[in-house]
């Protein structure tokens, strides 16, 4: 009786150390992701992407989309995994032993594959800078029905912060792309034919309102995406909600010309769009007829300029992520 009585304690004194043992919960996995490039940094898309685990079971693979972007969630964390990158035509590429910690997320960048017969290589980078470095490479290819510019919207929510490099080359390249300024000819032909602001009518008249219309953007963007957010370290972009409500995503929609987020990654008062906006009236009455000239056309502009960046956050939370190719696969 005495060993059954001895036996049952050791039982019951065991049983929660085993329980708890059962029942501990398993590290949040993790995320690999990158682009598939080739030593001309060019995409490569349908690359074939394999992770190989140190544990049998654990090996999975995924194809690289059209743009060459590839991602496998769920991957164990503190568990050595490998990547190995192929494609037809190039030499394989695998990667370092790459373990996770809990909840991170690994971007693979830097894939120059080879054409076969060469030495290929792939850089793993792990800091801010050239994670943010990776992310605004995408944000550059994003386009709206795949050639309308899109590069001030980020689909990703952990997204590195900025640096003023970053904020400044963001800023040239929206500033000289093509579309900017076949749209900049199609507003100036809609003011011309409104005969607004009270430039002369003709050739003449167009070359205003096109030099005129393309300056107010790029003292915009310049002030109000790069000079002022690198000053007072704030993010110029616009950061997708895409979950919620209707209406919270619409008042965060609506909120994004006056609050943006920090390079804290806090939410913080849009000093940098307001200022850009006042910024860039002021300079336009150096330019503009002197009939249009005044303190008039500091707000108005920033207002019709506040007012475009509202409807904008609406269309980009709604609407534009559907017709964004790119954008689909973040």
């Amino acid at each position: 009786m005495l060993k059954i009585c001895t036996l049952l304690i050791c039982v019951s004194l065991t049983a929660p150390a085993i329980a708890q043992q059962v029942d501990a919960p398993e590290p949040q996995p993790g995320t690999i992701s990158g682009t598939v490039v080739d030593v001309n940094n060019d995409i490569v898309p349908g690359a074939t992407v394999a992770l190989e685990g140190s544990i049998p079971g654990e090996h999975r693979v995924a194809t690289a989309n059209d743009n060459g972007f590839f991602e496998l969630h769920d991957v164990k964390a503190e568990i050595p995994f490998h990547v190995t990158i192929s494609a037809d035509g190039f030499l394989n590429w695998t990667s370092p032993t790459i373990i996770l910690t809990p909840g991170q997320t690994v971007i693979l960048t830097g894939s120059k594959l080879t054409i076969a017969g060469a030495a290929a290589s792939v850089t793993v980078f792990s800091s801010l800078n050239e994670i943010a470095v990776e992310q605004v490479r995408i944000e550059e290819r994003q386009r709206v029905l795949g050639f309308i510019p899109n590069f001030y919207v980020v689909y990703e929510h952990n997204a590195a912060p900025l640096t003023t490099k970053l904020k400044f080359s963001l800023a040239l390249k929206a500033d000289t792309d093509p579309v900017t300024f076949l749209g900049v000819g199609f507003l100036a032909g809609i003011d011309q034919g409104a005969n607004t602001p009270d430039y002369s009518q003709g050739a003449k008249g167009y070359g205003q309102r096109m030099g005129a219309l393309y300056t107010n953007g790029f003292t915009d963007i310049m002030i109000g995406g790069a000079i002022l957010p690198s000053l007072l370290h704030q993010d110029p972009r616009y950061f997708y909600q895409g979950t919620g409500s209707t209406t919270s995503r619409a008042i965060h929609a609506l909120s994004s010309p006056f609050v943006c987020r920090g390079d804290n990654g806090r939410w913080q008062p849009n000093y940098s769009s307001i200022g850009g906006d006042l910024a860039s009236g002021a300079i336009s009455n150096a330019y503009f007829p002197s009939t249009n000239r005044g303190p008039s056309l500091v707000f108005v502009n920033a207002a019709i300029t506040t007012a475009g960046r509202m409807a904008n956050g609406l269309i980009q939370e709604f609407v534009l992520r559907k017709f964004t190719p790119i954008a689909k696969d973040q």
